[in-house]
């Protein structure tokens, strides 16, 4: 009989973390992301981040929770006689969320936040005050969102992303205006849906030359 230690397959190059990463926003009207790196021919081949499509922002700094993700899923369940478990189950919901608190006070930050729709708004001639009115019934506006963590390999840096097609604010933080070590933050949710185009409500993207690097110790087999 094989023993524990022969049996055992842990390797801790392949523990990820985030330590680094941005949520990038776009109106609906925006190109979705296609890929998100991209491959020169070398000596040496070079993997390095795609640039964004147009029209994309980045919502700039983070509270030190980042980006925060959340996953529902309900079921339906057959309960028959003499089976003390379900015998068959069903999902009947899967949605995911994304919570982000900004710290950057901006144009992007403010509209998200708010829920107005700040495309007519322009800043006061002479004094640059800007006013903005709540929504007396704020529109479902959408967005593209895209959240990118950021990890460090032995070949390079390693990407895994998390690309909402169709997402719209679905829940407004607590905004604080008091003293101490805490900035003025604009926190929102936002809830994935399904894009009709592009059929998926969400997609896990991973990449980068870290990321490459280490296909086969992952389980991967790589591609000629």
């Amino acid at each position: 009989m094989p023993s524990y230690e022969a049996l055992k397959n842990k390797q801790t190059e392949l523990i990820r973390k985030s330590l680094d990463g941005s949520v990038f926003l776009a109106d609906i009207t925006a190109d979705p992301i296609a890929s998100l790196t991209s491959y020169v021919a070398g000596p040496p081949p070079v993997i390095s981040l795609a640039p964004l499509p147009t029209d994309w922002d980045d919502l700039g700094w983070l509270t030190g929770d980042g980006a925060q993700f959340s996953r529902d899923v309900s079921s339906s369940e057959v309960q028959s006689w003499g089976s003390v478990t379900p015998t068959r189950t069903d999902v009947t919901a899967d949605t995911s969320t994304l919570t982000v608190v900004a710290q950057e006070t901006k144009l992007l930050t403010i509209g998200l936040a708010t829920g107005a729709d700040l495309s007519g708004i322009a800043p006061a001639a002479q004094t640059g005050e800007v006013s903005i009115a709540k929504p007396s019934r704020p529109k479902s506006k959408h967005y593209r969102v895209l959240s990118l963590a950021v990890d460090q390999g032995d070949a390079g840096e390693i990407y895994v992303a998390r690309f909402l097609p169709r997402a719209k604010v679905s829940g407004y933080a607590e905004q604080s205006f008091g003293g101490g070590d805490d900035p003025i933050t604009w926190g929102v949710t936002l809830t994935g849906e399904e894009d009709s185009t592009l059929g998926y409500s969400e997609r896990w993207i991973f990449g980068g030359a870290g990321w490459n690097a280490l296909l086969t110790d992952m389980g991967f087999t790589p591609t000629p």
